[in-house]
C-alpha cells in the first residue's frame, strides 16, 4: 500500500508542476469551468462509469459561467458542477469553502443510531480510537471503529485476548468514513488463514477515460500484518457511510475466514484521491486510482452484504440484535 500512496504523491507533485507552468493565473469563470472539466475528463478514474454525458456537462456548464458574478457564484457553479459525479471522493477547496457531495448516502436508509448503540456500549474500553467491550453475559466480543485513521496495530494482541472467552465477534463500520489503507490490512488480517490476493487496483496513467496501468494484487499478508488469528465466527456490520477505506475493508472481510456481512450496503468510494490545481488555485480532488475485488469487479458502488437488514425499531439495534442470533446459532 505504501507504493500506492508514492505514486500517488509523485503523480500529485508533478500534475502541481505542470499546473503553475502551463496555466496562468485566471478568476475568469469560463477559464475556470473549462479547466476544471478537463482536470476531470482526463485524470479522474471514473468518468464513464458516472453515466453521465459528460460532454453535454461541459456546455451547460460553460454556458452558466457567462453569467457568473464574483469568486462565490464561481464556487458553487464549479461545486454544482461536480456534483454531477455523485462521489464522495471528489471536493472543491477553496480559502472560503469547501464542497462536499453527499447524494451517495442521502436516499438510503441511516441504518446507524448512536443513542441506541450506547445501550450495547457499556463498560466499554477505548484504543487508538476504537471501542471495545462484550455482550450478552460476556460471550460476544463488540468492536465500534469509527475511523481508519486510528491504527490498531499496536493494541491488535490485547484486543483478542480481552475477547479470548467469546463466542464469536462483531466489528461495527457503520458511519466510518474511511482514513489510511494501511490500516484496513492490520485489521482485516487477523481474520485470515493465509495469504491470500482479496482485490486489484490500478491508476490513470494517460488522459482517455480507460487509460490506466496494468492491474496489480492487493494482498493480505497474514505475516506482516498479523501477530493473532481468530478462527470463531465474526460479523460486520455496515451502512451506507460505510466509505472508502472502510468499502474496501468490507469487500476484503467477504474473503475472510468464518465472516459474515451484515447491514446495508455501502458507502463506495472505490477510489483513491489526488488533487490539482485550478487556475483561479483553487484545489480539485478526486479519484484517480481504482480498486477492485478479488474477481476484479470495481467496487465503486459499493459492496452489498450478505444478509442486508434495515433498522426499524425506536428501542434496539436491529442490526447488533442479528449480529448475535447469527453467532449464537451458529453453536446450536
Amino acid at each position: 500500500m505504501k507504493r500506492i500512496i508514492y505514486i500517488l504523491l509523485m503523480a500529485s507533485i508533478i500534475t502541481s508542476c505542470k499546473s503553475k507552468n502551463e496555466i496562468e493565473y485566471s478568476e475568469d469563470p469560463v477559464t475556470n469551468i473549462e479547466a476544471l472539466w478537463e482536470i476531470i475528463d482526463t485524470k479522474y478514474c471514473y468518468v464513464d462509469e458516472k453515466g453521465l454525458d459528460w460532454n453535454g456537462v461541459r456546455d451547460e456548464y460553460v454556458m452558466k459561467a457567462k453569467n457568473v458574478k464574483g469568486q462565490l457564484e464561481l464556487f458553487d457553479l464549479c461545486a454544482q458542477m461536480l456534483d454531477t459525479l455523485h462521489d464522495g471522493h471528489v471536493n472543491l477547496v477553496s480559502f472560503f469553502d469547501q464542497s462536499y457531495n453527499t447524494a451517495w448516502y442521502d436516499s438510503f436508509p441511516t441504518n446507524f443510531d448512536a443513542e441506541l448503540q450506547k445501550l450495547y456500549l457499556k463498560d466499554y474500553r477505548i484504543g487508538n480510537g476504537l471501542y471495545y467491550c462484550t455482550l450478552h453475559n460476556d460471550s460476544i466480543g463488540y468492536i465500534y471503529y469509527p475511523s481508519f485513521n486510528n491504527s490498531v496495530a499496536s493494541i491488535t494482541w490485547i484486543l483478542f485476548s480481552y475477547f479470548s472467552n467469546c463466542r464469536g465477534l462483531i466489528i461495527d463500520v457503520r458511519n466510518n468514513g474511511g482514513g489510511q489503507m494501511d490500516y484496513v490490512f492490520d485489521l482485516a488480517a487477523p481474520f485470515f488463514s493465509e495469504n491470500r490476493v482479496v482485490g486489484w487496483w490500478n491508476h490513470k496513467i494517460g488522459p482517455g477515460h480507460n487509460d490506466f496501468s496494468k492491474p496489480e494484487k492487493l494482498v493480505v499478508d497474514t505475516i506482516h500484518h498479523a501477530s493473532y488469528r481468530w478462527s470463531r465466527p465474526v460479523i460486520i456490520l455496515t451502512n451506507r457511510r460505510s466509505y472508502s477505506a472502510t468499502n474496501l475493508f468490507v469487500s476484503i472481510m467477504r474473503y475472510a475466514d468464518n465472516c459474515i456481512i451484515i447491514g446495508g450496503t455501502s458507502g463506495g468510494g472505490g477510489g483513491m484521491p489526488m488533487s490539482y490545481e485550478l487556475p483561479c488555485g483553487w484545489t480539485v480532488r478526486f479519484s484517480s486510482v481504482r480498486m477492485y475485488d478479488a474477481d476484479k469487479k470495481d467496487i465503486e458502488q459499493g459492496i452489498e452484504p450478505n444478509l442486508k437488514i434495515n433498522m426499524t425499531s425506536t428501542t434496539r439495534d436491529d442490526i447488533i440484535e442479528k449480529a448475535i442470533d447469527i453467532i449464537n446459532n451458529a453453536y446450536k
